[in-house]
């Protein structure tokens, strides 16, 4: 079968990739399987014996069987050591956001929000229009106050809890992945994933997750035109 294996933070730097394919992955693989394989076909990876695996949105030991379709990722140690099942867990309800430089994978990104708790999906993608006033959008390009947008993006994940109140039938699930740099036409410069027991509840919150986004995170935008380029929404 074939695999796709996701990777985080110096995995990624190390790879110069979010993902690193993998062919012809026997059957009866387990996870520490596929962590000597990837080592074996990508060794720029290096020793993957330490690092978290994960499956879906829970860690796994080494001996979980993978299966076709699974979604695997692979963690290098974080600040303050492994989180447990119900870290992450806890995590994803007070909401996740992150900064990408590299194209977003929306289906893996969803398979992180997933939970069998949680009976609806909802997903904002924010993609680049190929005109704007008539003229031909060749590219946006995305810069971000990041030391600011972590603790911005918290505090609107707090309001927005506030504001909507208790998610009947348990808390709602939430992740932000915003680009930085380049954006190419048609492609996701922001997602936003809200998974929670009911429908109506996912979609009020993603909706006033993204209009808070937008008026309120430090991440500014420059429309690059075929006439030129300008900051979006610079009056100076």
């Amino acid at each position: 079968m074939q695999l796709s294996v996701h990777l985080f933070a110096g995995l990624r730097d190390r790879a110069g990739s979010q993902s690193l394919i993998l062919e012809d992955v026997p059957e009866d693989s387990t996870l520490g399987d596929i962590k000597r394989l990837l080592a074996q076909q990508h060794p720029q990876v290096g020793d993957l014996s330490s690092v978290a695996g994960v499956i879906g949105d829970a860690y796994a030991p080494d001996s979980t069987p993978i299966r076709a379709g699974d979604q695997v990722a692979l963690l290098p140690p974080v600040s303050g050591g492994q989180g447990s099942a119900a870290e992450l867990e806890r995590s994803f309800c007070a909401g996740v956001f992150e900064l990408s430089r590299e194209a977003l994978d929306v289906q893996a990104l969803e398979q992180r929000v997933l939970s069998p708790r949680c009976g609806a999906l909802v997903t904002f993608l924010g993609t680049t229009r190929d005109t704007h006033k008539g003229e031909r959008v060749l590219r946006l390009e995305y810069e971000a106050f990041e030391a600011m947008t972590g603790p911005e993006m918290g505090r609107i994940f707090g309001d927005c809890l506030s504001q909507l109140g208790e998610s009947p039938g348990g808390p709602a699930r939430m992740l932000c992945v915003h680009r930085t740099g380049t954006v190419g036409v048609a492609e996701p410069s922001v997602l936003i994933s809200v998974a929670a027991p009911h429908r109506a509840y996912a979609f009020d919150l993603c909706r006033l997750l993204i209009d808070e986004l937008k008026a309120r995170l430090p991440i500014w935008k420059r429309e690059v035109l075929t006439s030129g380029a300008h900051w979006v929404g610079d009056r100076s």
